[in-house]
This record gives C-alpha cells, structure tokens and sequence, in this order.
C-alpha cells in the first residue's frame, strides 16, 4: 500500500495548472490520509483556481497516479490557495504564463454579448474589431461562439492557424488576429462537446495562441445566458462588456438578461450597441424603423449604462478578390458608423 510520504511525493511533482509551480513549491498539499484496510488515499490539494476545466484534469492525473502506486480508491477535495500566496506568486512573475488572463496584462478584454442569436452580435463583433485596427490598435479577436461560430466565414478566412513551438499563430486579416472553434471543425460538423471540454478549449484560447503585445481582445460570446457563456464569464472576472440588441423592445427585454448576468458576474457594461436601428432608403433617404424604436435606449437605461451607436441594415460591399461577406469598408456608410462607436469605446476604456 502507498504510504504519506510517497503521496506527498507523487502530488509533489504536479503542477498548479495556473501557476505552473509544483503543489510542492505552492505548499498545496494541504492533507493525506491513508486508510490501509480498505487501500483508500484521501487528499486535499489547494491551487489558484477551483471550479475549472483544469482542475478537472489535475484531479483525473492525480487519481491515475495514485492508483497505479498502489491505492483501490481514491477520495480528493480541493480549495483555493490563500491571497498572501497568490500574491507571492504574482510578484515573483509566476502566474506570469496565464498571458492575457494575467492580473498583469495591460490587454484590455471586451466581451460582446448578447440576449438572443439573430442580433447580428458576431457581425458588430467583427467591424468593431476591424474599426479599431484601422484607428492603430493591436486587436486580437476570439471567437467564443463555441457552438455557433461564423467569424471566418464573415471575414472571409480561408487559412487556418499554424502551430510554432507549443503556441498556435492566429490568423490574421483586416489587422486583426483571430482566432475561432471553426479553425479546428472539419467541413462544418456540427459541436457536441460537452462544458468541460468546451471550457478547455476555451482556456487553450487564452493561453496557448501567440497573441503578442494587444490593445483589445474582443470574445464574441455566445448568445443568451448559457453555460458556455457563464464559463467565460467566471474565466475572465475583469473583462468588459457591450450588449447588442434590436430596437425591437422584447429584444431589449431579452437582452437585459444577458447584461443581468454580466453584472452579476462583475463585468462593467461600457455600453449598448442598436443594431437593425432602421432601414434608410437609397432613393429618398427616409428612415423606415422596421423593428420599433426605443429599445437600445431602454436596455442602456436599465443597464445604466450608453447607447454607443446605432446601425441601419444594410448589406456589405464585397468582391471576389477582397472576399469579406460581412466587413464594411472603412469608407462605407455603416464603416463609418463603426469607426464612431470604436472611438466612443475607446475614450470610455481610456477614461475608467
């Protein structure tokens, strides 16, 4: 049968997933109990982060290891380091390796959500993320629409990511490095992955592509309040967030949820974008509000927070060489719009 000082051992030499120091190092061993009779370990192990896709594979390596020195069942509980430690850590430059996630990026993350799909979020998410490059800004852009992702299909992406080393090199277009789930999906196959897994994709978002120095991370979440959104959420406590909706007022009703739960979660809400606002007419110029108005003003009002811009439906102009079937030129009408409502989330960034 294992003893105490073999399971100290053994955990010993695993890593905190977030700190990348040994449970040795971090003191996160925190207790081993051996019951000889029925060759059962109970452990209690204290890392960074609970509640994560990591932990479910720190906890899967310890059991496996455990049973094969010698241990029938294994039992294990886990908490969180105390701050005092965490801190030490941080200052030594240890959870430097969380890149992005770390306390100490200077990245600013901004989460675009919304209520319901349909909204047109995935394409406000593009054009801000294409805006702000054309204004100078280093932009990265995710692409956390797990199960319905379409951002390379609308920046016209044919590419898929390198891998360089241990590290994936995002695509890049328009001056912005994506990233997206449809990179890794073959021929459109529909996703049946379960939240661990996802979750862990996810975090290899975060923490295994080669971002380089960034300004903006843009996440197009998934719409409404799922548990794909929630992990991304709880992954990223200090992420900003712009809700979109229709000026529809049920859209607004629905897509207050979606700010609820940012709230709730801590994200700051910088904003509501209105899309869909009204139909222009190209003959007359008259302004035809197809769904309503006022929502964006309502949910901005709920949400205490300010309409950052509203945009008129209107297609796109594409070509097959410069294949983008969903970004505006810069010098298109809706282009411009975008480039306003870059400019009002930069100030408001740069203001806090």
């Amino acid at each position: 049968m294992v003893t105490e000082a073999q399971v100290r051992e053994l955990l010993g030499q695993m890593e905190d997933p977030f700190l990348h120091k040994t449970l040795a190092e971090t003191n996160g061993i925190v207790e081993v109990k051996i019951k000889e009779e029925k060759q059962h370990v109970s452990v209690k192990v204290a890392i960074a982060q609970t509640g994560t896709a990591e932990q479910l594979q720190l906890q899967m390596q310890i059991v496996n290891a455990l049973k094969e020195a010698g241990a029938q069942t294994v039992g294990i509980r886990f908490s969180e380091l105390p701050e005092e430690v965490l801190a030490k850590f941080r200052q030594e430059g240890g959870n430097q390796d969380q890149g992005l996630l770390s306390p100490a990026s200077q990245t600013q993350i901004i989460a675009i959500a919304s209520g319901k799909g349909g909204v047109g979020k995935s394409t406000v998410s593009v054009n801000l993320a294409v805006a702000l490059a054309r204004l100078g800004k280093k932009v990265g852009l995710v692409d956390a629409d797990i199960y319905g992702f379409s951002v390379p299909d609308m920046m016209g992406i044919m590419q898929r990511p390198v891998v360089r080393g241990d590290k994936i090199i995002p695509v890049e277009r328009f001056g912005v490095q994506v990233i997206s789930m449809g990179f890794f999906v073959e021929d459109n196959a529909p996703v049946i992955w379960r939240g661990p897994m996802l979750g862990k994709m996810l975090n290899n978002f975060f923490n295994e592509v080669e971002w380089g120095e960034l300004d903006y991370l843009l996440l197009d979440l998934p719409p409404g309040t799922g548990d794909v959104a929630l992990d991304v959420h709880s992954m990223i406590p200090h992420s900003k967030e712009i809700i979109v909706s229709t000026p529809h007022p049920t859209a607004a009703f629905v897509a207050a949820r979606a700010g609820a739960m940012a709230l709730q979660t801590e994200h700051e809400i910088i904003g509501v974008i209105e899309n869909m606002a009204y139909f222009e007419s190209e003959t007359t110029g008259e302004k035809e509000y197809v769904f309503g108005r006022g929502g964006g003003d309502k949910l901005a009002e709920e949400l205490r927070t300010d309409v950052l811009g509203r945009l008129p439906l209107q297609q796109p102009d594409w070509n097959e060489e410069e294949f983008a079937p969903s970004v505006y030129a810069e010098d298109h009408k809706l282009g411009i719009i975008y480039k306003d409502i870059a400019q009002n989330v930069m100030k408001k960034l740069e203001n806090q």
